[in-house]
């Protein structure tokens, strides 16, 4: 089909480019590879989906480039799709690069002809060229370039290849007016359209707004977010009818869906495109992806692959984590026992020892389980075996009411409920986004660990990594059950489709998995530095406060008397006695009161309950350098036994998440579903912890565990 060609002058200043595409075109890893570490992470105004934007100065241009949600196609249903058509058509970037899969290229072609569409310059990054030619595809992306009427640059984004080529062409396509090649429809699509483009440019204004062939191919496909924008026109009835009398007529002409017909002819034209410019050398019918999917995505092995592969993680998590995170806490033992050793004791001293390495050394600790964690969890996303996962557990899902797709922010939950909430967004049904973000907070995040694994190590240190794995698996069985009690009460319905693509197996590469866990890795050592200091110092504050005048004993010696002081004096605080006037709440699930107060206080964020607990328990008040350290504290405490422990890390993972969590959720859904979600996640744990501790009491698993 011919194309038409209309030109646009380019825009004057620093340039913003749109990195675009569709989902597992490698969009990110490109982006990394052009803006190394100038980026920031942000959200789009009003909404809670990531933004992320990185720079690039070469020479005297500056190069401000925003990585935008995966999508399909401009007609968007989820959140992260109307994100980014949204930001495409009110923000007008100066020019859009939309990446594209060289490896799939007829699918990924037809997002690029609906950004022809829109006006503004268009360059097209073929990107993993290597693993196309690999795969016998050769793209000769010069006469592509013609077919298609924009540059094409061919790009690896795993190795940063083409980088400063696809800089060059933007460039170029600066230094000249640019030429946007469109779309023929055929005749007699392309003359309802110029009726409906002639209607709109009526109205120089609106016309300027937005761009006039994309509005009017879209008020053909029955767009709705294109008839809402058309009612700010003057002469929007007018159009709307105008529009309508085109669908009628085009549906009548072909006896198909006008939708139908308009994507027919993108994709006609798409194959034509490749036929010209795509060579294909057949190589022999073996596939290392489809080799590996016929083992673990077989129908009776693919969900015990999958919890292989977590219980896999935890082990190693364990195993690898076990000595660093003895050495810090070995390391924050000598720096109390250096301060106690070298300051008078005073109210410095303690806020020190007690509040900030006992408070904050505690959740610093952990940082090396949770370095390894998201390390491993990383390179399971980046090999492409997380959507393996989706589809591992899409009948275990669609049983329990659940979309296949909700595995995705299940399994982030892992690492953090923020953005594991943020990724329901990917949804198309508003109620499996309900029902999934009510669940998620369910699955044990990164800053629940913390608690698990002091708690596992101290009682069940045979079997630590089991123990955290097993409170692992209670929470995707318990956020299952509660998905399906809410499909079947509050939120009926039938769970929609799943359809998603497998890419293929790809080695992850150093850089990008160092990316990400630096990120993540920083975000909760900042919330070390920042929220739970603060939290660690009014801990300190209320377990120091009021002060507690010591009396002698006279039965045990001074270490025995120094021991009863302490404790007498925790109790005596205000924390103490907060927790003495809550703790008739949480005794039926055999919590005393430090329990009790390290639960309350932990709503601000999970790793405030450790710090808690190192402050409740005087971690490093003894004045040599072998001061217990925490495990061991918990471990002495004659009102904690196993079964409270198991039964404290089992509460811990069903209340209600963080503060940021919550404000999360309330961003997404509403403050009626937070409200619902807070009384729920507090009852639910009260109720089912209750019961465990009562059964377990009657069993004499207290004593024997």
């Amino acid at each position: 089909m011919a194309g038409n060609n209309k030109t646009t002058q380019r825009i004057v200043g620093n340039l913003r480019i749109a990195l675009a595409g569709n989902p597992n075109s490698g969009k990110t890893t490109l982006f990394n590879a052009i803006t190394g570490a100038h980026h920031k992470v942000g959200n789009y105004p009003g909404v809670t989906v990531e933004k992320r934007e990185g720079s690039r100065i070469r020479g005297e241009t500056s190069y401000h480039f925003i990585d935008l949600p995966g999508i399909y196609s401009l007609t968007a249903y989820s959140i992260d799709e109307v994100v980014a058509r949204d930001f495409i058509l009110d923000e007008k970037p100066d020019v859009i690069v939309d990446v594209l899969d060289s490896t799939n290229l007829e699918r990924h072609l037809y997002l690029c002809l609906q950004f022809q569409e829109l006006g503004i310059p268009v360059i097209g990054a073929l990107n993993m060229s290597d693993e196309a030619e690999s795969r016998g595809i050769f793209i000769d992306d010069k006469q592509l370039t013609l077919t298609l009427g924009i540059p094409l640059v061919k790009t690896v984004g795993s190795k940063g290849l083409g980088a400063e080529e696809l800089l060059d062409c933007i460039d170029h396509i600066h230094d000249q007016p640019f030429s946007s090649r469109q779309l023929n429809y055929g005749d007699e699509i392309e003359h309802q359209l110029e009726t409906i483009e002639s209607a709109i440019a009526a109205d120089p204004a609106f016309a300027a707004k937005y761009p006039v062939r994309w509005l009017a191919a879209k008020l053909i496909e029955k767009d709705s977010n294109a008839y809402e924008r058309l009612q700010e026109h003057p002469q929007a009835a007018k159009i709307t009818a105008i529009a309508k009398d085109a669908v009628a007529w085009i549906e009548k002409h072909f006896g198909k869906d006008a939708e139908i017909i308009i994507s027919e002819q993108r994709y006609g034209y798409i194959r034509g495109a490749v036929k010209e410019s795509v060579r294909i050398i057949r190589k022999p019918d073996f596939s290392v992806t489809e080799a590996v999917d016929r083992v673990i995505m077989n129908r009776f092995l693919s969900l015990p692959v999958f919890v292989l592969v977590l219980w896999g993680v935890f082990q190693l998590t364990f195993l690898l984590g076990q000595y660093p995170m003895d050495w810090l806490e070995s390391l924050f033992g000598f720096l109390s026992a250096a301060i106690l050793n070298t300051m008078p004791d005073s109210l410095i001293r303690s806020l020190l020892v007690d509040g900030i390495i006992g408070g904050v050394g505690g959740v610093l600790s952990f940082v090396p389980l949770i370095v390894i964690l998201f390390f491993l969890l990383s390179i399971l996303e980046d090999v492409g075996y997380m959507s393996r996962a989706a589809f591992a557990t899409d009948k275990l899902l669609h049983s329990f009411g659940l979309h296949g797709q909700s595995i995705f922010p299940m399994m982030l939950g892992f690492g953090c409920s923020v953005p594991a909430i943020m990724a329901s967004r990917t949804l198309k049904s508003p109620r499996d986004r309900i029902i999934t973000i009510l669940i998620t907070p369910m699955m044990s995040c990164g800053a629940k660990l913390p608690v698990h694994v002091l708690l596992a190590a101290a009682f069940f240190p045979a079997h630590a990594g089991t123990m955290v794995m097993l409170i692992y698996a209670i929470g995707v069985i318990l956020s299952l059950c509660c998905a399906f009690i809410l499909k079947k009460t509050v939120l009926k319905g039938d769970p929609t489709p799943f359809v998603m693509e497998l890419p293929p197996y790809r080695a992850p590469t150093l850089q990008g998995i160092l990316w990400h866990v630096g990120e993540k890795t920083w975000l909760y050592v900042k919330k070390a530095g920042t929220i739970i200091l603060a939290s660690a110092i009014l801990i300190w504050a209320i377990t120091s406060f009021p002060a507690y005048e010591p009396t002698p004993g006279t039965s045990g010696g001074e270490t025995e008397d120094s021991v009863r002081n302490v404790e007498a004096a925790l109790e005596h605080s205000y924390a103490g006695r907060l927790g003495k006037f809550i703790v008739p709440i949480f005794r039926p699930m055999g919590f005393e009161w430090k329990l009790a107060a390290a639960s309350v206080t932990g709503f601000a964020a999970k790793e405030v309950i450790v710090s808690t607990l190192g402050i409740l328990y005087r971690v490093g008040t003894e004045e040599t350098e072998e001061s217990e350290g925490l495990r061991d504290a918990i471990r002495s405490d004659p009102e904690m036994n196993p079964l409270a422990a198991f039964v404290f890390m089992l509460f811990t993972l069903i209340i209600p998440p963080c503060f940021a969590a919550l404000a999360t959720v309330r961003a997404e859904i509403g403050w009626k579903w937070l409200g619902f979600e807070l009384v729920f996640l507090l009852c639910l744990g009260w109720i089912l912890c209750t019961i465990v501790y009562q059964l377990g009491s009657l069993a004499g698993l207290g004593a024997l565990l």
